[in-house]
């Protein structure tokens, strides 16, 4: 179910300001550039058009996985590393010189919270993934 609330938010917060950022704005998803600069706009609309790959991405993981299907582990991976990267990187610029950010603190909240949650469902995948080989192989494979 989280998994499934993260793409709700990203397709609500970030894929609609990838395809107009000013939108993203009104509706308090994405900040404006007289708090950012221009710099810091053109970083968030790098990851709202990243987005747009991740998102599907995502959705196509959580399904395969609700449906236990075989080709949902790599994938379901893939966006949970990405999951919990972008969240340390957009950490790591919400104290950028120039910007003034008047909701920081929901980003100390927020930011975190997704990360935490990525690395968690990302143990508990290779976990999974490692029991389903010893159950079927007698053995977990090494590379």
């Amino acid at each position: 179910m989280p998994g499934w609330l993260l793409f709700l938010y990203l397709v609500a917060a970030q894929c609609i300001s990838a395809f107009d950022y000013s939108l993203g704005v009104r509706m308090g998803t994405q900040e404006p550039a007289d708090r950012i600069t221009e710099v810091g706009v053109a970083f968030f609309k790098g990851f709202a058009g990243a987005d747009l790959i991740y998102a599907p991405m995502l959705a196509f993981g959580l399904a395969g996985h609700l449906l236990d299907a075989a080709w949902s582990g790599p994938i379901l991976g893939a966006a949970l590393g990405i999951t919990f990267y972008w969240q340390i990187v957009c950490l790591w610029a919400v104290r950028a010189a120039g910007w003034d950010l008047p909701k920081e603190a929901q980003y100390w909240v927020v930011l975190p919270g997704i990360s935490l949650w990525g690395l968690v469902a990302v143990i508990v995948l290779v976990t999974r993934c490692a029991w389903m080989f010893s159950t079927i192989y007698g053995e977990i494979p090494t590379c």
